[in-house]
């Protein structure tokens, strides 16, 4: 019975690292795909915007009206617009069915082998884990974000600090480089970030949070089926990362 468990084992194992390598390579083929799309998009609005004006009398006139109405032309647009966002989409959905199908393979084939127990009993225990996973990266990137926003803010808020000393300690004297008071730009960013989040201007960091979890809930593209609700969801994102502890106490020493 042993020595059957064994081979069974080894087999399912040989299975799961099959389909681990093609869906690896899979994955790595739709990834080229899409950078290689993303990248010819990216050069033709480059194009587009190095000669801007040729562009507009071009589409403007009868020929321009002609090249938009073509349905070849149409299609091609709709494909380099849409083709990157399905590509993503379809490489996290890849990487996700790769995860939870070899993990339950492999904690299967060495249950067989060795008789180690499951990680988990039910296929969903491991969807779950994948999405707990998922969530945690989300939020380490999301620190990261917080962190990299409040030093940005700092630094220039710094600069300029350095720059209005200088000047009055060199007074008469023009500076080379040309600073900017970041204030009135930090407090618009500020409050236009707590109205996104539909929370006072004074609010702490735990009320931030409470609005950014019922915010980010409704607008989850997971969820939330709205057309805009992807943008929606990533505003959102970007309101909760640029309201660090930081930002609120920088905040409220300005006002």
């Amino acid at each position: 019975m042993n020595i059957i468990n064994k081979i069974a084992g080894k087999t399912l194992y040989g299975i799961a690292r099959l389909i681990s390598i093609v869906l690896d390579t899979i994955i790595a083929l739709v990834e080229t795909m899409v950078m290689i799309i993303s990248s010819i998009a990216r050069g033709f609005v480059v194009l587009i915007g190095m000669g801007g004006c040729l562009f507009l009398l071009l589409f403007a006139g009868p020929l321009g009206v002609a090249l938009l109405l073509n349905p070849t032309v149409l299609l091609t647009i709709a494909f380099f617009i849409i083709a990157p966002i399905l590509g993503t989409k379809f490489i996290s959905y890849l990487k996700y069915i790769r995860y939870v199908t070899t993990e339950y393979l492999f904690d299967r084939a060495s249950y067989l082998i060795d008789g180690k127990s499951y990680q988990f009993e039910t296929f969903d225990e491991y969807k779950k884990k994948y999405k707990r996973m998922q969530d945690e990266k989300r939020r380490k990137r999301q620190e990261e974000n917080r962190a990299r926003q409040e030093r940005k803010w700092e630094e220039r808020f710094r600069q300029w600090n350095t720059h209005q000393n200088s000047q009055r300690s060199n007074w008469g004297y023009g500076s080379e480089q040309a600073y900017v008071n970041p204030t009135n730009e930090f407090k618009t960013k500020y409050e236009k970030s707590c109205n996104l989040l539909e929370v006072g201007y004074s609010e702490d960091q735990y009320q931030i949070k409470l609005a950014y979890r019922k915010k980010a809930k409704r607008y989850h593209p997971d969820i939330n089926k709205s057309p805009d609700a992807t943008e929606k969801f990533q505003q959102v994102n970007e309101a909760y990362e640029f309201l660090s502890d930081g930002n609120i106490e920088r905040y409220k020493s300005i006002v």
